[in-house]
């Protein structure tokens, strides 16, 4: 029999693509998975354990609000009081006042919030279209404000509207009026607080709107203009409408809070004067003047917990009317 050639054991022998290499041990996708966003779970790790600290371990002290608080007997020592506390919030007739107040101003805080700062976004984009680096000088004189504390702002509120020495009354009497006395007048406070509220906050919205009209795709300006559309018409058909879902999330996380009015606001502002409490009392305030003025720890908890009900009620319905329209823009 012939010796098989060397073409024949080439034939024979199997080719090098397939033979089965060594493969590991296959990893499952939920591990896969996990490995994936570790990274991003580690660097979320502080900001949720802050959270967990600082949010949910004193949700244990909502317990007081049912119970007639004594320190010597501590939180779980004391006895229980039931809906006493809350009895005693709403038959007083401040509950309704300052929960007014609170939804009053915030709402026009809200509203002014948002028409300023979409102005401002809309007026910035225009410039920076025109010059960018004035728009850039603008947009950090808008934002600028909003780094200040509520201490810093209340002196710039005092140098205007003190009764002797503010910038006002000096103008007033230069014209001939009689001067305010702005601290003891509650009417004022309203319209003052909502100035001063959108002169330091609106510079965070406004670099939002701004950041979201620069994503924008250019081809639909670009398209528009060869339509014919002038920077009027594709401002209102175009700018605005890809806006939208921001406006709906800015507006769903302010009715969240539309029950939490800020502190340093309504009182560090008003130099906490008891004669503006008629339009500037509201239940952040009133909860600390409990506290501090009357040592009423059970009342103070009852209404921080009437203030986080209804704000959670608030949310939720927000959110719910915002499903049913359109369940793309809602936040959960």
């Amino acid at each position: 029999m012939p010796a098989p050639t060397a073409v024949t054991e080439v034939a024979e022998s199997p080719p090098p693509e397939l033979v089965t290499p060594h493969r590991p041990k296959t990893v499952s996708r939920r591990q896969a998975r996990l490995r994936s966003t570790l990274t991003l779970f580690l660097m979320g790790l502080p900001a949720l354990v802050l959270l967990f600290v600082f949010s949910y371990v004193p949700m244990v002290g909502v317990v007081l609000a049912f119970k007639d608080y004594r320190p010597a007997r501590g939180v779980f020592g004391s006895a229980w009081a039931g809906l006493e506390n809350f009895k005693f919030l709403f038959s007083s007739g401040d509950a309704w006042h300052i929960t007014f107040n609170t939804v009053f101003m915030n709402a026009l805080i809200i509203a002014a919030n948002l028409l300023v700062s979409l102005t401002l976004a809309l007026l910035l984009n225009e410039v920076r279209d025109r010059s960018p680096r004035l728009a850039k000088v603008y947009q950090s004189a808008v934002f600028l404000p909003f780094v200040f504390s509520w201490v810093v702002v209340s002196y710039f509120v005092l140098a205007f509207l003190d009764a002797d020495h503010g910038l006002v009354n000096h103008a007033l009497t230069g014209v001939g009026m009689q001067p305010i006395d702005w601290y003891s007048r509650s009417g004022f406070w309203p319209l003052i607080l909502t100035i001063v509220a959108v002169w330091k906050g609106v510079g965070f919205w406004v670099i939002a709107y701004l950041a979201a009209i620069i994503a924008i795709n250019p081809e639909y300006y670009e398209a528009a203009s060869m339509d014919g559309a002038g920077r009027w018409q594709q401002m209102r058909r175009i700018t605005l409408p890809m806006l939208v879902p921001l406006i709906i999330i800015n507006l769903l996380l302010s009715v969240s809070h539309i029950f939490h009015a800020d502190f340093g606001l309504f009182f560090q502002v008003t130099r906490n004067s008891t004669l503006l409490y008629p339009t500037t009392d509201v239940i952040d305030t009133y909860v600390y003047r409990s506290l501090t003025s009357l040592g009423d720890v059970g009342m103070s908890a009852a209404a921080g917990l009437y203030q986080a009900f209804v704000g959670f009620v608030l949310v939720v319905l927000a959110n719910w009317l915002v499903r049913r329209r359109d369940p793309q823009k809602a936040l959960f």
